[in-house]
């Protein structure tokens, strides 16, 4: 029997003989095993994609630092407690003036975030300013050894310093600055200056973190898709030009010990009821651009930030039993009574739980609490300490807040926000008021009996201790006021979301810093990427995963030509058994010769 031999100029394995009567059907294959050869292949391309594109560096990767094109920068959060440098990374910027830089939180071998901390607060050293660069002195070193020798030089330092400086005098501020401005140049070789080193406002606290935060989230990416919240904003400073339409950016609400804050955008132009509150509106609203070229306004933003000191969870229940203690002991002189002067008739606290028993106070005033664990009226008694006015457009102790589209906002509830309704209530996420209350209700009406055993059978969160289960009906009501009564939200507000992460990573305020602080750096990178010509800019314009995508394209294209020539073979083929008997193939028979004389020969 005759044969065709296919010889490939590959490997030899590729060399393949095919009999003469399986070639015909080989060629005019019918529809169906079209349609399925297609479909393989077509799974195969798909598959492809996957492996190609799942091989991507993310940022849980530990960070390639023998790559030349990566770049370091370094923030060091000065505190009241202690200080921490951060070490960050980013790619080369790719040339396009409407994307930022790239940054992430650099990761050493084992993939964990290159963070160290020490203890305690720089204004510790108040009195000894000389001592201040002897103290970021063992953080710059960490994180010298983490960024390439030959990186140093190109690496930006801040050094930016927050709650525990802000108090101290400016002069012993200065002095403890200035030792850092001096010092760290002789030690380290990093990109550094004057300007690199102060003390920053609550202010800019609160809008780095939300820069950080909306960031990762991706709400700087204007590039939205079908589906996605957006919002029309009216850029300030340009009152002539169209109102833009870009993705909604998220507000934060972050409530900790001591204080609490709420920072979102205003999209909108505000108005004011009264030249008073345009002068107050002024020391809150920040507007900025975060983009690289100062006459573009895609990144230009309007952000409310405000900061309330002593209405963090921790100093609001200071604040309450201060108040417990001074009204009741004017009660008590006042009626000559003795109540919760002994722990036999100790004062009923609605904001206790059930039956919980505790003190209060130092020793010549010490209050005997017992808890009745009713939720509601524990409420009604934190309303007074909102400090709350009649004024519109207020909020605590009647701060100026501009007005919220709640129909089209979205806000995430950190710290308190979510201790508050996860580490106990375990309703952390979406948050939904009616059931929070009727939770936080049944929670503080239990027994404390009860709730220790629970608590000892592990029933709450691995963080949640017996100080958290004291206070938590407290902590619940006081989250409830200060997010409803205090900044407005209505209890059907279906957007608010607690969250100790984000995308399952901690944002700190040093993102939104490096960030913001780092924004002209791409002009370098695009007046390099325009010098290289039209050609250039075409070749690197594409990225790892645009590369592979072209593939693809290219994949199907080749696949469609093959189908349709397989199609056309096939039309032919059914042509020609028209006109010839089912034995005979006459365009094969003109170079081979029929079966049957393959077979004579």
């Amino acid at each position: 029997m005759g044969r065709i031999s296919f010889s490939c100029l590959f490997p030899a394995s590729w060399h393949f003989s095919l009999s003469s009567q399986v070639l015909p059907r080989l060629l005019v294959p019918s529809l169906r095993q079209l349609l399925f050869i297609g479909l393989v292949l077509c799974l195969m391309g798909l598959l492809y994609l996957l492996l190609v594109t799942g091989k991507g560096v993310t940022d849980v990767d530990a960070t390639d630092t023998s790559n030349p094109n990566l770049n370091y920068g370094l923030v060091v959060d000065c505190g009241s407690s202690g200080s921490r440098v951060f070490v960050y990374c980013w790619p080369q910027h790719n040339g396009n003036p409407h994307e930022l830089l790239d940054i992430q939180q650099m990761r050493d071998q084992h993939r964990k975030p290159v963070v160290m901390k020490i203890k305690p607060g720089i204004s510790e050293l108040a009195k000894t300013p000389e001592k201040a660069s002897d103290y970021i002195y063992p953080l710059l070193s960490f994180a010298a050894q983490h960024i390439p020798k030959n990186k140093h030089q190109e690496t930006p330092l801040y050094i930016l310093c927050t709650a525990g400086m802000r108090i101290l005098p400016e002069s012993q501020q200065e002095a403890l600055l200035e030792d850092l401005r001096t010092d760290i140049p002789v030690h380290f070789n990093f990109l550094f200056s004057d300007s690199h080193v102060e003390v920053i406002s609550g202010k800019q606290e609160g809008v780095y973190a939300w820069i950080g935060i909306n960031f990762v989230l991706g709400r700087f990416n204007h590039v939205h898709n079908d589906g996605e919240a957006v919002v029309e904003v009216h850029v300030p400073g340009n009152d002539q030009q169209e109102a833009l339409v870009r993705k909604r950016t998220a507000g934060v609400l972050d409530m900790g010990g001591v204080s609490t804050q709420i920072a979102y955008e205003v999209p909108k132009t505000v108005s004011f009821a009264s030249p008073q509150q345009e002068e107050v509106a002024k020391n809150l609203l920040a507007e900025f651009n975060l983009g690289c070229d100062a006459h573009r306004t895609e990144h230009v933003y309007r952000v409310y930030v405000s900061t309330f000191l002593g209405f963090g969870g921790n100093a609001a229940r200071q604040r309450y039993e201060e108040s417990l203690i001074k009204n009741t002991a004017a009660r008590n002189r006042l009626l000559d009574q003795h109540t919760g002067e002994t722990a036999e008739s100790p004062l009923l606290d609605p904001c206790l739980p059930a039956d919980l028993q505790d003190e209060i106070g130092p020793s010549a005033q010490k209050l005997y609490l017992r808890g009745t664990g009713d939720f509601d009226q524990c409420r009604q008694i934190l309303q007074p300490f909102l400090n709350r006015t009649n004024e519109t457009q207020t909020s605590l102790s009647g701060i100026y807040q501009p007005a919220i589209d709640y129909s089209n906002s979205q806000f995430y509830g950190f710290s308190e926000f979510y201790y508050c309704t996860e580490d106990v209530l375990r309703m952390g996420g979406d948050y939904n008021a009616s059931k929070y209350a009727r939770a936080a209700k049944s929670y503080c009406s239990t027994q404390w009996k009860t709730l220790r055993e629970r608590f000892d059978s592990g029933l709450y969160a691995s963080h949640a201790d017996l100080h958290r289960l004291k206070y938590q009906c407290f902590k619940s009501a006081w989250m409830y006021e200060v997010l409803h009564s205090g900044f407005s939200f209505p209890a059907n507000y279906k957007n608010l979301k607690t969250a100790l992460l984000v995308y399952d990573k901690e944002v700190q305020w040093t993102l939104g810093a490096i960030l913001y602080r780092t924004r002209f750096l791409p002009l370098r990178d695009i007046q390099q990427e325009s010098l290289k010509g039209a050609h250039s800019h075409w070749r690197h314009s594409f990225s790892f995963v645009n590369n592979h995508y072209l593939f693809l394209a290219c994949f199907f294209i080749v696949l469609l030509s093959i189908m349709l020539y397989l199609l056309r073979l096939r039309r032919i083929h059914r042509r020609a058994a028209q006109h010839c008997t089912p034995s005979s193939v006459p365009w094969l028979e003109e170079g081979l010769g029929s079966p049957a004389q393959l077979l004579v020969q």
